[in-house]
């Protein structure tokens, strides 16, 4: 636990600026403004999305070989999804999507540990905002350098700043050239009901709703999906094809399968991406199917999802953006979970190049 008490260097890539805020102060979550104010107009160009399976276990058990990476790659913003630390707010009382829960003693100190790793090298560099649900579940954080800051930031699809999608799903940052949008899709579940299909679907609706109410302005979005495309997503298409839960057959076909590659989730997410004007940068790049490393979720080494992986974490950017797509790639291997860092997902990076001095 020393390593936590690190104080915070002063040597990071970005200078810090004057009157920064401690990150995610109430005020700032509140409203959803940046009052950091950077020394120049430039914007992120690295970029790094990761769901973290409990951003705080990854704190307490991966923390110095995360950290590594984090020192080695240095994005200029990460996106976090499966937070699952709980919203602050005594029992009954309204919460707070946007803090961390402090009023037991057991959530003090688990919002410390994050808060003391949030603040060690090189992460003192970095400005984190925080969108929760009430309990330990879901929840995203958006983490950005801070002379990259945000014009805004909302927590809703619908851009309402003062509004939190429901178990922390979304949160979209506004900057001059481009919206960045992380968001944890649900789970499309097994069979039809209002927590399973019925609210995948409405997912996908009003998520179709904003990509295509969106285009005047550039989108990168990130995050954990929960969908993979193509069979060439899949390490076994047969296998996820045909997959069940408890011998329960849904009754249309399209439904049927592994959660994430049903057919009827596949083909809404084709929908959004044409009709959004979108590509998916790492298929944009890598056309071949890659068995090793072209997958950024791995199933349990034991048991039948062993060597079982998919797909499901992306960067999504619109079409005004695909030449300027340096590099996107996965950073886990392997069945044995080799760079996930703990979690069952590996980090997904997307490098951006500058604009060009004609664009707009």
């Amino acid at each position: 636990m020393k390593r936590f008490f690190q104080p915070i260097q002063k040597d990071g890539s970005c200078k810090k600026p004057s009157l920064s805020p401690s990150p995610g102060t109430a005020e700032d979550q509140q409203d959803g403004k940046s009052s950091d104010k950077a020394d120049d107009k430039k914007e992120p160009l690295k970029f790094l999305t990761w769901n973290a399976n409990s951003f705080l276990l990854r704190v307490k058990n991966n923390w110095p070989e995360f950290t590594k990476f984090i020192q080695s790659f240095d994005p200029d913003v990460i996106a976090i999804q499966e937070v699952r630390m709980p919203a602050s707010g005594s029992k009954g009382a309204p919460k707070n999507p946007g803090e961390l829960k402090d009023d037991t003693s057991a959530s003090r100190d688990e919002k410390q540990i994050l808060m003391r790793a949030l603040s060690t090298p090189p992460f003192g560099n970095y400005r984190v905002w925080w969108s929760l649900a009430d309990s330990k579940y879901a929840g995203t954080a958006l983490i950005v350098k801070k002379c990259f800051q945000p014009i805004k930031v909302h927590f809703s699809l619908d851009r309402s700043a003062s509004k939190h999608e429901p178990d922390g799903r979304v949160i979209l940052a506004e900057f001059e050239s481009f919206r960045l949008l992380n968001t944890y899709a649900p789970n499309n579940g097994w069979k039809e009901e209002e927590t399973s299909f019925q609210r995948r679907r409405k997912w996908d609706k009003r998520i179709l709703e904003f990509v295509t109410q969106s285009v005047d302005k550039p989108l990168i979005w990130c995050g954990d999906l929960n969908v993979s495309h193509q069979e060439i997503d899949v390490s076994h298409p047969d296998f996820f094809s045909n997959a069940k839960q408890n011998g329960y057959i849904p009754p249309n076909k399209e439904d049927c399968g592994q959660p994430g590659f049903t057919l009827a989730e596949r083909k809404r997410f084709s929908t959004i991406l044409s009709e959004g004007k979108l590509i998916d940068a790492y298929r944009f790049l890598h056309k071949e199917k890659d068995m090793e490393c072209g997958f950024s979720w791995s199933g349990n080494p034991i048991g039948k999802y062993r060597g079982k992986r998919m797909r499901i974490d992306y960067f999504i950017v619109s079409e005004k953006l695909k030449d300027r797509i340096v590099a996107c790639g996965m950073h886990g291997q392997g069945i044995e979970l080799q760079g996930f860092f703990g979690s069952d997902h590996c980090p997904v990076s997307l490098e951006l190049s500058p604009p060009s001095t004609d664009s707009n």
